[in-house]
């Protein structure tokens, strides 16, 4: 597995530190985020999901513990949008540069907005997908956020 990916390079960029935790994807997990926090030994609530949206015309990214739900309504308030829905995985794909169980907040072909649930900054660290099935990133919420233009909302129920 190459460790270096758009995501990883998008890090370093930004001049933020990160540790790189690897885990064996499963495909056929019921959940890919609680698979990947069982996997690495690490509370679900450390491993966060990374979702695609749209508004409207407008994708979004919201990133949400893995054992927690994204409240669209909740994204929709915080992005100034009347209604937020998931995103189909091919747009996802195509959109993001990543297959599905890959999809990272970092190194998106373009810049997205995006939104992170705002529990990550009451921990040491996050983990979110490094972009590719099986790497993920680790790093301080605050750094991913700054790496992203993200922002912090409570859009996790």
């Amino acid at each position: 597995m190459s460790k270096r990916t758009p995501a990883t390079t998008a890090m370093e960029k930004a001049g933020k530190p990160f540790e790189l935790l690897e885990y064996v994807y499963d495909p056929d997990a019921a959940s890919i985020g609680l698979h990947a926090a069982q996997s690495m030994g690490l509370p679900p609530s450390q491993v966060f999901k990374t979702l695609m949206v749209t508004a409207g015309d407008e994708p979004l990214i919201a990133v949400v513990p893995s054992d927690r739900e994204l409240n669209l309504k909740a994204l929709a308030v915080a992005a100034g949008k009347k209604s937020v829905q998931m995103m189909k995985v091919p747009d996802a794909e195509r959109l993001s540069g990543y297959k599905v169980g890959g999809i990272s907040p970092l190194g998106q072909k373009k810049r997205i907005r995006t939104f992170f649930d705002d529990s990550a900054l009451a921990l040491d660290f996050i983990v979110v997908n490094g972009g590719q099935r099986g790497l993920q990133i680790k790093a301080a919420a605050a750094d991913l956020m700054e790496a992203t233009g993200g922002a912090a909302a409570g859009i996790a129920t």
